[in-house]
């Protein structure tokens, strides 16, 4: 085994990638995109900083909760979360991004790279709003390309089969995992509390 330092030496131990794959990013949302994206209550935002450091965050909401003002143009709403605001600190120090949209019994992906930044524009903040509240700030992507990924990494994995589907008692509380991680003596709440609390700062 040696490691892999050049791309002539990666590609000599892969197949060549098939034109097809070669040929399918596009500059812009088309109809299947936006479909896509309209159908789609999860995505995955990778965002990296000055220094390289990437980070990969979960959004999600309801189907259809990225706006796309235009063909060229997606919106998020930063809803609540535990305010260690790694993505958005990112994005302002280095706006380039990439997000891979996922659709619940599709295995299929969306994934998309562009440019972001974060905003507090009120008009944007009110085109989001929920439950009377607005989240904080919206990031703004600049779609440099857009492209279908094949299914197979959800095949392989069976996401969406039901038989695959864990019982939450197979892990501890976050809480408690938390706790025992960082070593700090403190209460812990169950995982039922812990979802109750969540439900009421959703928004």
């Amino acid at each position: 085994m040696a490691k892999i330092e050049t791309v002539e030496a990666l590609r000599a131990i892969y197949k060549p990638v098939h034109e097809r794959a070669r040929q399918k990013e596009i500059p812009v949302l088309d109809k299947h995109c936006r479909r896509f994206i309209e159908l789609s209550p999860f995505l995955l935002l990778a965002t990296h900083n000055a220094e390289g450091v990437v980070d990969i965050s979960p959004r999600g909401d309801g189907p259809g909760f990225v706006a796309m003002p235009d063909d060229s143009t997606l919106l998020i709403p930063d809803r609540p979360g535990n305010n260690r605001l790694d993505s958005l600190q990112n994005i302002l120090e280095n706006p380039t991004v990439s997000v891979i949209f996922l659709v619940p019994g599709v295995d299929e992906t969306l994934r998309i790279r562009g440019r972001a930044e974060v905003r507090d524009d009120e008009d944007l903040r009110a085109g989001f709003e929920v439950q009377k509240r607005l989240p904080a700030t919206v990031i703004r992507i600049a779609i440099d390309t857009a492209f279908l990924h094949c299914a197979k990494a959800l095949m392989r994995s069976r996401l969406w089969d039901p038989a695959t589907v864990n019982d939450r008692s197979v892990l501890p509380s976050l809480g408690q995992m938390i706790k025992d991680q960082i070593g700090i003596d403190m209460p812990v709440e169950t995982q039922a509390e812990m979802v109750a609390r969540y439900k009421e700062t959703l928004y």
